[in-house]
Parts: structure tokens; C-alpha cells; sequence
């Protein structure tokens, strides 16, 4: 029963992670490297993220510059930025590219909003899903005389209070980011 628990709230820690790390791809008026890092470049009929063709700097706190290691990676790279749906137009001058980070308009702001609040459902679409097969892998072990009915009912109620702590963090999280894409 120990080893279905451990197994749900690790499954639950990881629905999480993956939200925080669709959020940093989210774009504030700040400039970040994971804004750039997993877009996709057909490098010679591969597609590549361009973390893994390319160092990727922020110099400042308006701009990104990156520096392909490959000469032959420059018009792939800035034209999977273009053609990315971050609304970016990267400047090449031969030996980097830069990304100007323009201030978010009221309607952009507004449309990152709903995105995180979709990542942020989701996740705790995620979360309960985990609570389902922990709640069948319960059922399971009742039903096979490993585990009393008392247990089971315990135990699903210990799932549920993880489920509940897990998507309250999630709110925590969409309510941060969503307070980081609305600031001026």
C-alpha cells in the first residue's frame, strides 16, 4: 500500500514539474533562455532543439543573443525562431543572432493568461488521472485479500488529501504567473 502512495505522489510531483516548466516557456516582459531553448531547427533534416546546436545567452534583461557552433546552423536556427509561435524576430549579424524582447501588449498579456491557465488544467487533469490508478491499484490489492477494506478506504483517503495539496500547488503556480504576465 506504502509503494502505491509513494508511486502517486511521485507521479503527481512530476504532473508539477512539467507545468513549471511549460510555464518558463511562457513569455513575461523579461528575456530567458528557456523562451528559445526547445524550439525546433531542421539542422540538415534533423529536427534539433536549439539548446543542443547553439549557446544561448541573456545579456540583458530586454534581449537573448545566440550563437550557433555550426555556421551552417544560422539560417536554419532564425528561421525555426520566426516561424515559432513566441512572436520573435531574431537579427542576424554574422556571428550571433539577437532577440530583442519587446514589451507584452494588453492582448498578448491577456492571451499568455489563458495559455497558463490551460498548461495549469492540464496538469491537474495530470493529477487526477494519477489519483485514478492509485485509487484502482487500491482496489486491486483489496480485492486480491492483500490489503483489509479499512486500508483501502484509508488509503484512498490519503490519496485524495495528496491530490488536493498537489492541484492547490498548481493554483499557487498559475497564480504566480499569472500575476509575473500582468505585471507592468
Amino acid at each position: 500500500m506504502q509503494s502505491v502512495m509513494d508511486d502517486c505522489q511521485d507521479r503527481m510531483k512530476k504532473a508539477l514539474a512539467s507545468l513549471e516548466r511549460d510555464f518558463a516557456k511562457l513569455r513575461t516582459g523579461r528575456a530567458s533562455t528557456a523562451l528559445v531553448e526547445d524550439v525546433m531547427v531542421d539542422y540538415y533534416g534533423t529536427p534539433t532543439p536549439l539548446k543542443q546546436l547553439a549557446s544561448i545567452a541573456v545579456p540583458d534583461s530586454r534581449s537573448i543573443t545566440i550563437q550557433p557552433w555550426d555556421r551552417g546552423a544560422f539560417a536554419p536556427a532564425e528561421k525555426a525562431i520566426i516561424s515559432s509561435d513566441l512572436g520573435l524576430n531574431p537579427v542576424n549579424d554574422g556571428k550571433l543572432l539577437r532577440i530583442n524582447i519587446p514589451p507584452l501588449t494588453e492582448e498578448r498579456r491577456k492571451d499568455l493568461v489563458k495559455l497558463a491557465k490551460k498548461y495549469s488544467e492540464d496538469c491537474k487533469i495530470a493529477i487526477r488521472n494519477v489519483r485514478r490508478d492509485a485509487n484502482e491499484s487500491l482496489k486491486k490489492l483489496e480485492k486480491d485479500k492483500e490489503i483489509s477494506e479499512d486500508d483501502q478506504r484509508r488509503g484512498q483517503e490519503e490519496i485524495q488529501k495528496i491530490t488536493n495539496a498537489m492541484v492547490e500547488e498548481a493554483d499557487k503556480l498559475l497564480k504566480a504567473k499569472d500575476d509575473e504576465i500582468m505585471e507592468l
